[in-house]
């Protein structure tokens, strides 16, 4: 007999609009004995079937629903939803062998992240049903994609949040050196030195925009991380691009894929805390283009004023190193931090810096990073691009 969940009184409303997780303190009865991980039968207050999701009785997020049906194949589903999601990558990127391939609630697989680079698959496991089923989808990965190596790079973060063990697991082959293509620019990665899974995907159409704005330019990479943004401003023939991080590692790194891609323009290579180092150089040296990309200041909501804080500082540093007429390109990937706050925190620094700005562009992530209009979790990267017009 299957395990069956019944909602409270008008808690199915956010659920038939499209949201895919059920709340611990929306549950009015649960009938039988599901473990951590268990598919269960989702009934609103009327005893009318809602659908079908992953149960875990540890977590805030008590259901994460799979389907708004019944699942006959479980397996089929799966296969059927990684297949489908890979599909919408290839339509924007047809001819890239990397890219974020399955963006967990977005692609309907709720809990899981698969980065793909090239016949490499890196997993991220959020949620105890796909861990229950990590075998399926290894052998998905396997049969249709050819998979070579295939093993996890998780935050504990969100695996504490889950009661899941925080590890990591290599399901196939070993941690290779991996050299991607973004659509022009070369990447060699290390995927045991490296963070996160390996390469930021989010921001790929936003670095190929930025090309617009560098060539000929003296720019600034903060946070560069493996030299994304600063490689796509040598790669349009920007100056000179400076590049700056507090991991030695990540400088490392950039500078490599400078090397690898064999571009001309001026470098310099600091390691450094990007706070420090833009208050050192504030009264010394202006760039024609800023770009600044933080990793979360926000990790919940408690954090946030803390995060808007530090957010406003920062860009204020950044356009206290900007030139007159000059470019801030700058980003969050703070999802509780929302578009408003955001360019809240961003007006508030150019009154401080005594800087005026025209916003000129806003996006969010890359093709490779869908978001459900029912779930505003879903969407957590802003950046945006300013004209500097003083």
């Amino acid at each position: 007999m299957a395990d069956k969940v019944f909602l409270k009184k008008n808690e199915d409303k956010r659920i038939l609009s499209g949201h895919l997780w059920v709340f611990s303190n929306e549950i009015l009865k649960l009938e039988g004995e599901p473990s951590n991980g268990d598919l269960v039968q989702v009934y609103n207050f009327r005893d009318e079937l809602i659908g079908t999701g992953f149960y875990n009785k540890n977590s805030l997020i008590a259901v994460r629903m799979i389907s708004f049906s019944l699942i006959d194949d479980f397996a089929a589903l799966f296969r059927q939803r990684i297949i489908s999601a890979n599909s919408l990558r290839k339509t924007f990127y047809p001819q890239r062998d990397s890219y974020r391939m399955v963006f967990s609630e977005s692609d309907f697989l709720p809990g899981l992240i698969i980065d793909k680079y090239n016949q490499t698959f890196v997993l991220q496991v959020y949620s105890f049903g796909m861990q229950k089923n990590i075998s399926t989808i290894v052998q998905i990965l396997k049969e249709e994609f050819s998979a070579e190596n295939i093993f996890s790079k998780n935050e504990n973060y969100f695996r504490q949040l889950e009661g899941l063990e925080e590890t990591n697991e290599i399901y196939l082959g070993n941690f290779p050196i991996e050299i991607i293509n973004d659509g022009t620019v070369n990447y060699k990665i290390n995927f045991e030195q490296s963070q996160k899974t390996g390469f930021y995907f989010d921001q790929s159409d936003n670095r190929f925009f930025i090309e617009q704005l560098t060539r000929g330019k003296k720019v600034l990479d903060c946070f560069c991380n493996s030299g994304g943004f600063g490689l796509h401003a040598a790669k349009s023939g920007a100056a000179s691009v400076t590049f700056v991080d507090s991991s030695a590692n990540e400088i490392t790194t950039a500078k490599k894929n400078f090397e690898l891609n064999k571009f001309e323009s001026g470098t310099e290579f600091i390691t450094e805390d990007v706070f420090d180092y833009l208050e050192r150089i504030s009264n010394q040296e202006k760039f024609d283009v800023v770009m600044i990309d933080p990793p979360a200041f926000a990790k919940n909501k408690k954090s946030i004023a803390a995060a808007k804080k530090g957010y406003e500082k920062l860009n204020r540093l950044a356009l206290n190193c900007t030139k007159p007429n000059g470019w801030l390109v700058t980003s969050s990937c703070s999802h509780h931090l929302n578009e408003a706050d955001f360019f809240s925190v961003i007006q508030n620094a150019s009154q401080k810096a005594v800087r005026q700005v025209q916003l000129i562009h806003f996006n969010g992530a890359s093709f490779d990073h869908p978001r459900l209009i029912s779930m505003p979790e879903t969407s957590y990267l802003k950046f945006a691009v300013f004209k500097v017009v003083d």
